[in-house]
């Protein structure tokens, strides 16, 4: 197993927990709610084929990765941290938008009033709790835009389109980690150049490193930068079990598609299966070594839409 049995369990809730809630969300915006801030697809969107729509998808996909790549290189962190912050914002929006509206509080600035300081505090202020809490609620708002965004793009062919998009994320991911070391060089420049994960983040030590942390954390309090400096002179191990953001996203989207088409229990089915998948990498992954989670979880939602297909339908 690569992290403790505790530490993997708060991860596979935690994925759990966002799968349901990006479940309620999709469904509300699905029954007749409008996507908030602008976010609602033009409606002289033409459906496109199959081969143009996910040529179109890929190909931007392939054009964020390379401009992230390049802000990198150039260390363009103000940058990038103002566009987290912009996007954090407006994902959290969209997720409290739909809780706020279910007690009859239907006001975009209320639920962008909430979201600001959250993703403050998310962003600027390196919070853990705020952190993991914030996560919750952005893969579901983000999700929401992306299945209507599908929705409009491919209309009918939609299932078929997430079907041949979860295979490409997969090989990417694989690429990515086994090949050219892409996402744990991301990760890495996430975690300490920008002080900042687009993921589950979950920081844990052992009895003995806790207790260093412990003496550190009174000698040093509300001084961070003597903090880091006294882990780095006393050694200190923290050991870090993370999830990245688009592991999570991906199961919403699929099982909201499958919501839309074949109801609620073909949803959570999905949700349910792409849980069990992570679990089972969790278990047999090694310590110190990386994996690409999204191949393992393609799977389980593969597993999942055939069952849906079969039992729904």
């Amino acid at each position: 197993m690569k992290h403790n049995t505790r530490v993997t369990t708060i991860l596979v809730i935690m994925f759990l927990v966002t799968q349901l809630i990006g479940l309620f969300i999709v469904s509300s915006y699905s029954n007749g709610l409008e996507l908030p801030f602008g976010m609602e697809p033009p409606e002289e969107i033409e459906e496109a084929s199959l081969a143009g729509g996910l040529g179109s998808i890929v190909t931007a996909f392939v054009i964020a990765v390379l401009l992230f790549f390049l802000l990198m290189k150039i260390n363009a962190k103000t940058f990038i941290k103002m566009w987290y912050f912009l996007v954090t914002v407006l994902a959290l929006g969209l997720t409290l938008f739909v809780i706020l509206d279910k007690f009859g509080v239907e006001m975009q600035l209320v639920a962008l009033a909430i979201a600001f300081p959250l993703a403050f505090v998310k962003i600027f202020r390196r919070n853990i709790y705020v952190h993991n809490l914030t996560e919750l609620l952005i893969y579901p708002g983000i999700a929401a835009v992306f299945i209507s965004f599908l929705n409009n793009v491919f209309g009918s062919k939609v299932i078929l389109s997430i079907v041949i998009l979860l295979f490409i994320i997969s090989l990417y991911d694989m690429w990515a980690v086994w090949h050219s070391g892409f996402m744990q060089k991301m990760a890495e420049f996430q975690m300490n150049n920008l002080k900042v994960f687009t993921g589950f983040f979950i920081p844990y030590a052992d009895k003995k490193n806790k207790a260093k942390i412990k003496m550190l954390k009174d000698k040093y309090k509300g001084d961070d930068e003597k903090l880091e400096a006294g882990f780095k002179k006393e050694k200190v191990k923290v050991n870090l079990a993370i999830l990245g953001g688009g592991d999570v996203i991906f199961p919403i989207i699929t099982a909201g598609l499958f919501y839309q088409v074949y109801g609620i229990w073909s949803g959570l089915l999905i949700a349910g299966l792409s849980t069990v998948a992570l679990s089972g990498l969790f278990v047999l992954a090694k310590k110190g070594k990386y994996y690409p989670a999204m191949p393992f979880i393609t799977a389980g939602l593969y597993v999942g839409m055939a069952l849906s297909w079969g039992l729904f339908r």
